[in-house]
């Protein structure tokens, strides 16, 4: 169960919440998903992506950026 943590102020009114890291980057990587979405190009890059059965070892990749 994840530990959300609320914080109030003297009237007992919400003014924040404290949530564990690994909630909060899952909450990140929905929402730039959502707005890479919205794109038609691209949704269609995404998708090619996620369906590509092939591609390079990650040291090859960075070799060719010169990364």
């Amino acid at each position: 169960m994840t530990q959300i943590q609320y914080i109030s102020d003297e009237n007992d009114n919400v003014t924040g919440v404290i949530i564990p890291i690994e909630l909060w980057q899952e909450l990140q990587s929905e929402k730039e998903t959502a707005y890479l979405l919205k794109s038609e190009t691209m949704r269609k890059r995404l998708l090619e992506a996620k369906n590509r059965k092939e591609g390079i070892p990650l040291e090859e990749a960075c070799e060719k950026l010169g990364v």
